[in-house]
């Protein structure tokens, strides 16, 4: 392709103006490449088009993101992920598609990764090969260095929407019903402790977010998370938290336990977990059970009842305690289980919703509030469907009646 050999000629010639001129601001060269495209425009009959594309694709390569910036500005575009300098996969639309882009080099690659988490204040080289970071617009980034990742370095890119969704949104999208989302809300202002399972891309993050906006603007929220995601725009009296790998001695490491330990201690009303993963969440089911009411978390799993047994492995990596007290940890302070689905037509839908009773017999008791009811598929395979009260009721009124919300 004519205009790639050209890029890479001016990315050459850009490189050897900026050797000489390391002060050059983002205006002069962008200036400057303008000028060498319009050098180019005859000789090779270059379109409008493809001079602004030879202008963008050259800027991108010193100021940018290189070819990942047309991909990162593409609003269509959900997730993007790098297997390597060559190889680069895209998600449009819940479909994956390989994209017509690849790095000049494995060191272009790792420039660029190496600018992303020099921006977060984040550290990754070989003897610390994995680690999460962000995008400046909020977009979350895991990254994989060799010798870990074989085919070279790897970064994957979850993009969000520069305005975060709103629960309007989602019931616009089928994802979930008007009166089950009326529901939802009382709930969180009414202080139930929620907890949303879920499989990787189901929507886990972006639910947590639409829930957390029903918070009460009068109150005070402390959110923690591995990579700051969330966008909570309704509350005032708002901490956020990040963790902090570990420095190149191994030293300097800020746990998601370390910062639920923390927040204890910054007055919150409510304590707002990114993810738990591990032993954290012992820590989590501590704060709900200690006047922390209303807070919120998420975790990976395939169903409700998995999320329940995942929740017991996480406790006892971190404790050695028997399972009947960690059921019974989970059961006081866990009050709504609510479950997500990436169905086969890659919509993501709220696919069941639990509440939980307490331990009988030894086994955490749930009471399925609503479930998810497939009617058939439409001839472009798009699932019709939709959730549905499972004819049981709401056990727990105390706490609707503390705060004087009527269902």
């Amino acid at each position: 392709m004519v205009e790639e050999k050209l890029a890479k000629d001016l990315i050459e010639r850009v490189r050897n103006t900026l050797n000489q001129d390391q002060d050059m601001t983002d205006e002069e060269l962008r200036e400057h490449i303008e000028v060498l495209v319009f050098s180019y425009a005859k000789q090779y009959q270059l379109t409008a088009a493809k001079m602004k594309w030879l202008v963008e694709r050259t800027y991108n390569a010193f100021r940018g993101l290189d070819v990942l910036q047309p991909l990162i500005d593409d609003k269509s575009i959900t997730e993007i992920m790098i297997n390597s300098h060559e190889e680069i996969y895209i998600e449009r639309d819940g479909e994956v598609f390989q994209a017509d882009a690849k790095f000049e080099s494995v060191e272009k690659l790792e420039d660029i990764i190496q600018m992303i988490v020099g921006k977060v204040n984040r550290t990754v080289n070989a003897s610390s090969p994995i680690v999460d970071a962000r995008l400046k617009d909020g977009s979350r980034v895991n990254i994989v260095l060799p010798p870990i990742a074989l085919k070279g370095p790897t970064m994957t890119i979850r993009k969000f929407p520069e305005k975060p969704l709103m629960m309007e949104d989602l019931i616009r999208f089928g994802a979930i019903q008007p009166d089950v989302a009326e529901f939802l809300r009382n709930l969180v202002v009414s202080k139930y402790n929620i907890f949303i399972g879920g499989g990787t891309g189901s929507g886990k993050t972006t639910f947590l977010n639409v829930l957390s906006n029903f918070i009460p603007k009068q109150e005070r929220i402390i959110t923690i998370e591995d990579s700051a995601e969330l966008q909570i725009k309704s509350v005032p009296n708002l901490v956020s938290l990040e963790t902090r790998n570990a420095n190149t001695e191994g030293k300097g490491e800020i746990t998601i336990r370390d910062l639920i330990k923390a927040s204890l201690r910054m007055r919150p009303n409510r304590v707002v977990v990114g993810e738990v993963r591990g032993a954290e969440a012992l820590d989590m089911l501590q704060a709900m059970n200690t006047g922390h009411d209303g807070s919120l978390s998420t975790g990976h799993a395939n169903s409700t009842i998995d999320m329940i047994s995942r929740l017991e492995t996480m406790v006892l990596s971190g404790a050695d305690l028997p399972v009947e007290v960690i059921r019974k940890q989970i059961s006081s302070a866990i009050d709504i289980m609510v479950h997500l689905s990436r169905i086969r037509d890659h919509s993501r839908k709220v696919v069941a919703i639990s509440e939980v009773l307490g331990v009988e017999n030894g086994e955490v008791v749930l009471n399925p509030l609503y479930e998810f009811v497939e009617e058939g598929e439409e001839p472009n395979g798009k699932v019709i469907g939709s959730l549905r009260p499972t004819g049981n009721t709401l056990q727990n009124h105390m706490k609707l009646k503390m705060a004087g919300v009527k269902l």
